[in-house]
């Protein structure tokens, strides 16, 4: 008896933090330095603040990134959807027609998609009250092979965010 109430201890909570939502997870004001490099060499940083909260709907998250640059301030209003939870896939709204498909493995939602000739992979990934987000960005490269095509990463955005608030 003893041995099966340390099972249910053990097996619990990771049945229960399978059974929360990533937007849930995430809720709150964070805030965190990006630097942002190029074939492997820092060229800037930015401060940045990015605040999750949830919506009318309970699959839906606004998912406000704010740049807070001297020279380039920007505001990113995005919202985070639960599209199909059987498939833990997520779809990051960009306003305008503009859905980008994001998949949940564990703690970390991975995306990847082309536009103009570009490849990028973006992650979150929550880690304790750490959020961590990256994106790479890259171009096609000749072939050596006609089986594989291989991608360049020639510029990466990465920020560690600590959570400063829950919302």
């Amino acid at each position: 008896m003893k041995n099966i109430k340390c099972l249910i201890l053990f097996i619990f909570p990771l049945f229960a933090n399978s059974q929360d939502l990533f937007g849930d997870r995430c809720l709150g004001v964070w805030q965190g330095t990006m630097y942002i490099y190029n074939n492997g060499n820092l060229r800037d940083s930015v401060l940045v603040k990015m605040t999750v909260e949830k919506t009318n709907e309970p699959t839906t998250w606004t998912w406000k990134t704010e740049y807070l640059s001297d020279k380039n301030p920007m505001t990113k209003n995005y919202t985070l959807k639960l599209k199909d939870k059987s498939k833990n896939l997520y779809i990051t709204d960009e306003g305008g027609g503009l859905e980008l498909y994001d998949y949940l493995y564990g703690n970390k939602l991975y995306c990847l998609f082309e536009t103009h000739e570009i490849y990028l992979t973006s992650t979150y990934e929550l880690k304790n009250d750490e959020l961590i987000f990256e994106v790479t960005s890259g171009k096609k490269l000749e072939s050596t092979h006609p089986e594989v095509r291989n991608f360049g990463v020639s510029n990466l955005q990465r920020v560690v965010f600590k959570r400063k608030s829950t919302k």
